[in-house]
């Protein structure tokens, strides 16, 4: 590069910044710019977040691109090309369906190419009426996809997605942060009081927020199924408002006669010594994932993991090999797989937690994620230079 070259400049776009993997992986995408040297810039509505954005050394704006109302969206498009144009963006990256048609449509102002990263199964909706809408997430120049199951998704949904202009980066567990030499005893210890546990029974933990489909209500009936009772099970994982739903597990936790098995835990900010208090973490989502971090997390910690047979579960696990797969809400399949895992005898656990560890830090890292994505990056900038004077 020459001296008269400037650094280049990455825009990421998204609808806020409160929580959640999207957010994540933003923030990790910045930082990673920021240590290749880039100028790193986000948009978004701003959140809790936004604090350790900037930590990054990322400069955040704030606009309501959360918004999906038609006037608004053109709107933050004219305030985004302008933004583009003084700050001399390079590549605009969107991650989001609202802010995306924004990001394009400013990108289209500014001759500016763009980005973009699709990251679930968005519903299409009855009679395909959100289909235009979703398919802005394949109208950049290049489409990451957060896994094969995304990339098959999105060529069997939108039709002219050409399966050349598709690059598959599936998200990454920090395996700095995921990892048992970091996790002191101490830290175990005062967790593990707070929460309560025996020190002699064995624990399953479902991570995950409060919502149907991440699968507490199979859990439950699994758990009623087992022919070991003598365990404790934790839902980490805030209702986020779904009082009633929170009602509803409760309730049914009473009828199954659960209720001295199991512990609803609210958010949980330590989730690398929550992992290290249980021996089973079980990812039980109804609906297929796009990917998924607790499985790769939970495995970088060397927990046995049960997940779904659908979606993003089914790349993270090999069955029988770095964890195991279960009918997607089949309560008697799940049941049987974790008998099978609580009766495992100590050297199989132990080699299919060394073949979890090392399948995470060989595939499915933050530093991994984060390389391929400036990758990307790269094979944009040389394909579409932008003009600048």
């Amino acid at each position: 590069m020459s001296s008269e070259q400037k650094t280049p400049v990455i825009l990421q776009i998204l609808p806020r910044l409160e929580t959640g993997g999207v957010e994540r992986g933003t923030l990790e995408i910045a930082s990673a710019l920021k240590e290749a040297g880039w100028t790193s810039i986000v948009v978004s509505g701003g959140g809790r977040m936004v604090h350790d954005l900037e930590r990054t050394g990322t400069h955040h704006i704030t606009l309501p691109v959360y918004s999906k109302n038609y006037l608004t969206m053109r709107k933050n498009a004219k305030l985004l090309a302008k933004i583009i144009t003084e700050k001399k963006v390079d590549i605009v990256h969107a991650r989001s369906r609202a802010p995306a048609w924004s990001a394009k449509w400013a990108c289209e102002m500014t001759g500016v190419p763009l980005l973009t990263t699709f990251h679930g199964a968005y519903n299409i909706g009855p009679f395909k009426l959100k289909k235009r809408y979703n398919k802005v997430m394949t109208d950049g120049v290049l489409t990451i996809a957060v896994s094969n199951f995304i990339k098959k998704h999105i060529l069997d949904n939108y039709e002219g997605v050409e399966p050349d202009k598709i690059r598959v980066i599936h998200r990454g567990a920090d395996v700095d942060r995921f990892d048992v030499s970091k996790v002191s005893q101490e830290r175990i210890i005062a967790l593990s009081k707070k929460w309560r546990l025996p020190e002699d029974l064995p624990v399953i933990m479902l991570p995950g927020r409060l919502t149907r489909w991440k699968g507490q209500l199979v859990l439950l009936e699994a758990l009623s199924k087992m022919k070991n009772k003598e365990l404790r099970c934790l839902f980490v994982g805030s209702d986020q408002g779904r009082k009633r739903y929170r009602r509803e597990l409760e309730r049914k936790a009473k009828k199954l006669n659960l209720t001295g098995i199991v512990h609803f835990v609210d958010h949980c900010s330590e989730m690398d010594v929550a992992y290290m208090l249980c021996d089973i973490v079980v990812s039980a989502s109804t609906d297929p994932e796009a990917f998924g971090r607790v499985v790769p997390e939970a495995q970088a910690m060397g927990r046995i993991v049960i997940g779904p047979n659908h979606g993003g579960a089914t790349e993270t696990i090999r069955d029988g090999e770095t964890g195991f797969l279960f009918e997607p809400g089949n309560a008697d399949d799940l049941a049987a797989k974790l008998d099978a895992v609580l009766s495992m005898n100590p050297e199989d656990k132990k080699r299919m937690a060394q073949n979890a560890v090392k399948s995470v830090r060989e595939e499915f890292s933050k530093a991994l994620m984060c390389t391929k994505t400036l990758d990307v990056y790269r094979e944009i900038l040389e394909k579409y230079p932008v003009q600048k004077d």
